[in-house]
This record gives C-alpha cells, sequence and structure tokens, in this order.
C-alpha cells in the first residue's frame, strides 16, 4: 500500500479491517492467531493549520456591516471566534447566562463536557454589545435560561454550517484565502499569542485543550516563522 502512494487514512483504515477480520476468524475458531495484529499504522502526517496574519484578521473583522443586525450579529461572531480562540460548536452553544461582559469572560463549554473561561478582549465586548442591543429572540427564548446567544433570522439558534457559509461570504467579500474556516481564527488565536511571546501552556488553557501535545503544534507554526524572518534578515543565513 505504501508503494501504491495510499493515504495514511486509507492504510489506516484496511489495517483495522484485517484486525477485525481475524479477531472475529479467532472467536469462530478457524484461525489460531491474528496476523494482523502486529501490524503498526503508519505515522500520522501532521499538516499545519492554516492561519491568517493580522492584518488579514483585521480585515476579516471589519468587514460585516455596522449598519444592520446581521452585520452586528456577523461582527459580534467572528470577534468572539478570534478573541477567545473558540471551536464553532462552543460558539454556536454560548447562551446568554455564559457572558460577564462586566468581568470580559465568557464560559465555554469544550469537549468531553470540559467547561473552561475565556477571556474576551475589548473589541469582541463592544461588538457583543452592539449585538445584544439589536437582538430579536423567538418567544420560546423570553424566560429560557438556555437563551442562546447568537441566533438565525428566524430568531433560533444558530447552526455551526449557518456560521461557516457566513464566514465564505466575507472571504469573498475581502478577497482572503478560500481555504480560511471558523477554525482557522482559533489557529490564528494561538499562533498570534504565540508569537508575540506568551507561554505554551497558557495558551493550552485558553484553548481548552486537554494535552500539551495538541498545543504544540502551533509552536511549529511560530518556529517556521522566527526561521523565515532570520533567512531574510541575517547577512549570512544563505
Amino acid at each position: 500500500m505504501h508503494e501504491a502512494n495510499y493515504s495514511f487514512a486509507t492504510v489506516a483504515r484496511r489495517l483495522a479491517s484485517l484486525r477485525s477480520f481475524f479477531r472475529f476468524g479467532m472467536r469462530e475458531g478457524w484461525v489460531k492467531d491474528n496476523p494482523a495484529k502486529p501490524l503498526r499504522n503508519p505515522r500520522k502526517p501532521r499538516n499545519l493549520p492554516h492561519v491568517l496574519s493580522t492584518e488579514e484578521v483585521r480585515r476579516l473583522l471589519e468587514a460585516p456591516p455596522a449598519n444592520d443586525p446581521m452585520g452586528l450579529r456577523d461582527r459580534a461572531i467572528l470577534e468572539t471566534l478570534y478573541s477567545a480562540g473558540l471551536r464553532i460548536s462552543e460558539l454556536v452553544g454560548l447562551n446568554d447566562s455564559d457572558l460577564d461582559l462586566r468581568a470580559e469572560v465568557v464560559r465555554v463549554r469544550g469537549k468531553g463536557r470540559r467547561e473552561r473561561l475565556a477571556p474576551l478582549g475589548s473589541h469582541a465586548v463592544r461588538a457583543i454589545r452592539r449585538w445584544l442591543a439589536v437582538r430579536e429572540i423567538h418567544p420560546s427564548f423570553v424566560d429560557n435560561p438556555d437563551r442562546p446567544l447568537f441566533v438565525n433570522r428566524f430568531k433560533l439558534r444558530l447552526t455551526t454550517r449557518s456560521v461557516a457559509r457566513m464566514l465564505e461570504k466575507y472571504l469573498i467579500q475581502t478577497g482572503l484565502d478560500q481555504r480560511t474556516t471558523p477554525h482557522s481564527l482559533r489557529h490564528s488565536f494561538a499562533t498570534h499569542l504565540l508569537n508575540a511571546g506568551a507561554d505554551i501552556r497558557s495558551v493550552q488553557e485558553l484553548l481548552g485543550h486537554k494535552s500539551l501535545v495538541t498545543t504544540q503544534i502551533y509552536t511549529h507554526l511560530t518556529t517556521a516563522n522566527l526561521k523565515a524572518v532570520y533567512e531574510k534578515a541575517h547577512p549570512r543565513a544563505r
């Protein structure tokens, strides 16, 4: 399979199928051992995430119009994604009760039902306040403690797909890289923090990563940036 240039995912899936097949054969008694068990999966390549520059982030965040409710909502969404480094599922799951705008923090429910407090920058707080001032919610949410922070045109909770479509619109409008996804803002959040001198443990906490290994991919990005600067500036780099 390697010689045929199959992808990591294809090789891993076929090996898993073989292991399961021979486990079944052992239970049925027509084989004595599992010849696929010692076969190791190939090492999964770690592709560096797509990241926007600070200038590209600024262009994107300023794209939504400030003269209509949906534009104010979209700006609040983009500011919150970038300011707090949220996953898109975490963003659409936010309720009014999760916000503490005075303290400039938001309670986030991440993977594995783990909760964390994420800080909000002044730009995000201001954008959220402007959105809340014009937001209209569905009657079913009026007295509901789980009232969603971000709603669609039907005044119901936004879906992840709706946010992705919204972002696509502004990417076309600003001419930014079409590979950019809502998660790219989370990647950009982490990378920009590390580039500015934040320590990796703090970034791990802010992202809600259980393991530091998950966060370390961003150090590869910052190292690549430093190397590019070095090669451009040092007289004997090349």
